[in-house]
């Protein structure tokens, strides 16, 4: 597995190694050891989660308050989507600002995403099958969202506007900055 750096501090780019033959294709999605080794730390990776979702569904922008924060390695089993991060961790570089990549069923490409990070998908083939692996169990209490189409983010979610399918849950999620303001009492993230 190559693992590619971003300008994201603890954000990476992963590309499984692909075996093919006349059968088809095998992939190792996972393996502790050599992405702890490559990573240069530990990590405890307790519980997957999987989404299909159709063409147009946009689901995000979620997080969790520490210290119930979650670490996420990423990928699309079938289809293509949009996938955006926005790193919410005041003392780093990147500071609200926003990283975007397509994942498919065809390039392979996962994402591993450090804890302080808002995460979103917008599926753009006619559905997908999102996988998510996460170190820290989910904790409703701890569930916090930004919208998905905040202004000050401005995220390109490539598909158009009328094809969009969002939760009302999802829709009534604050800006960046309110969800700034209203997590401030909280030990964000370092």
């Amino acid at each position: 597995m190559e693992i590619k750096t971003t300008s994201f501090e603890g954000l990476f780019i992963l590309q499984p190694k692909l075996h093919k033959d006349q059968r088809g294709v095998f992939l190792e999605s996972f393996r502790l050891d050599k992405l702890e080794a490559e990573l240069g730390h530990k990590l405890n990776l307790i519980q997957d989660n999987e989404t299909h979702s159709n063409y147009g569904v946009i689901r995000g922008m979620h997080y969790q308050l520490p210290p119930h924060a979650q670490s996420k390695l990423i990928r699309v089993v079938q289809g293509k989507v949009w996938d955006v991060v926005v790193d919410l961790r005041p003392n780093s570089m990147t500071f609200k600002k926003s990283f975007a990549l397509e994942l498919s069923d065809e390039n392979n490409l996962q994402l591993f995403i450090p804890r302080g990070f808002a995460h979103g998908f917008c599926t753009l083939s006619q559905s997908s099958i999102f996988q998510y692996k996460v170190d820290n169990y989910h904790h409703t209490e701890s569930e916090r969202g930004i919208h998905f189409n905040d202004t000050f983010l401005a995220i390109d979610w490539k598909v158009p506007k009328k094809d969009w399918i969002v939760s009302e849950k999802d829709m009534q999620n604050p800006s960046l900055e309110e969800a700034l303001i209203f997590d401030s009492n909280t030990s964000l993230y370092e």
